[in-house]
């Protein structure tokens, strides 16, 4: 599908009469991150699901690694071309993490577009914003960071693989069992669907992410719930927090057993059910 200009793989699932439910991955993730079984379970519950591959991500449009040729802000405007393409007039946002800051912008700069938000793994603001009066990430995250493994070679398919699931580990829950085996096959089909992993998994962290906007929050005016892991390791449960307490009327749902990652399944009969409920309208 064409969008401002480059191309964005899209997938769109259920009756068209719907309501309709726009999801929006995170950083160095695809539209794979919304698992198929997932999106499933909000058809079956009478919802028209939209998912999308980012600028750099999936079968999208990609830039050199490491020279991202846009902005979040392009990343909006994307969001928002994606629902002109498919003729949708609102949605309802779903976003994780850099989505989520993608859904909050969505809300503020095109609010009739927007019938409800619902933002996961997220901070009030966006990516490269400080929030002093917030936590900061474990610890252990700082650990990782300042010891970060060199990237693999990028045309070695195990190698990126092992990378994959070597990155996701401290993101994860502790409390929980890391289910590698499992990882290990998602980070196969990631890499097999990349039209450039290096660029997927370097170049969403390298946008402009613009003037902050927290300050904006007590503006938006639809619906919104925010879910956070309660083991978060990059923005503590206290940032889930804080962006709830910031949009008027927000409901804060903490998701336990569960770090910076999308819905995991273990989850899904909180989330499904809370979802639903909140896209009823």
């Amino acid at each position: 599908m064409e969008v401002n200009g480059v191309s964005l793989w899209v997938e769109d699932f259920g009756d068209p009469a719907d309501p309709a439910i726009l999801l929006i991955h995170g950083a160095g993730e695809s539209l794979l991150a919304w698992d198929d079984a997932f999106v499933r379970r909000l058809v079956a519950g009478g919802r028209r699901v939209i998912r999308y591959d980012s600028r750099d991500a999936g079968r999208s449009t990609t830039y050199p690694a490491g020279s991202p040729g846009y902005t979040l802000r392009d990343l909006v405007a994307d969001a928002v071309g994606v629902l002109d393409a498919l003729g949708v007039r609102t949605a309802h946002l779903v976003g994780m993490s850099q989505g989520s800051a993608v859904a909050q912008l969505v809300a503020l700069d095109h609010p009739e577009r927007t019938a409800s938000l619902t933002l996961a793994s997220s901070s009030p603001g966006g990516p490269g914003h400080e929030n002093p009066d917030l936590p900061g990430m474990s610890p252990a995250l700082q650990d990782f960071f300042t010891e970060e493994a060199p990237a693999p070679d990028w045309t070695d398919r195990d190698a990126v693989i092992a990378y994959l699931v070597a990155s996701e580990r401290p993101f994860a829950a502790a409390s929980r069992p890391f289910a590698e085996e499992v990882r290990r096959a998602n980070a196969g089909r990631v890499v097999d669907r990349a039209a450039d992993i290096a660029a997927q998994l370097s170049n969403p962290f390298l946008i402009d992410p613009g003037q902050p906007w927290r300050h904006r929050l007590g503006r938006i005016a639809v619906p919104a719930l925010v879910f956070h892991g309660a083991e978060d390791p990059l923005f503590p449960v206290e940032h889930g927090q804080a962006l709830a307490a910031e949009i008027p009327g927000a409901r804060f749902v903490a998701m336990p057993a569960t770090g910076h990652e999308v819905f995991p399944e273990a989850q899904w009969d909180l989330v499904v059910p809370a979802l639903l409920a909140h896209t009823a309208a």
